[in-house]
């Protein structure tokens, strides 16, 4: 838990994600929201934030996507603060 949402984590946050009454609240950071901003388009949002419409289906794949790039951007930021230490 981070911020009282859910969270995943793997070297510092990856994403969290909360439910409300009309939508679900994604928060990918914004270089989530930046690199998928086209994708993304069809949907409300702001700097760090998303939100899926609860009436319609979730957009797996694209979740899944933007959560392969916030692990991918977490271990290249680990990598980086590992190589600097040595």
């Amino acid at each position: 838990m981070s911020y009282k949402m859910p969270t995943f984590a793997l070297h510092g946050n990856l994403v969290h994600f909360a439910a409300y009454k009309n939508h679900i609240g994604f928060y990918p950071a914004p270089s989530g929201i930046i690199a998928f901003k086209q994708e993304l388009s069809a949907y409300k949002g702001s700097k760090g934030a998303i939100q899926f419409p609860i009436d319609k289906p979730l957009p797996y794949g694209l979740i899944s996507r933007i959560v392969a790039f916030r692990v991918a951007e977490n271990i290249e930021k680990a990598n980086n603060k590992a190589n600097k230490k040595k």
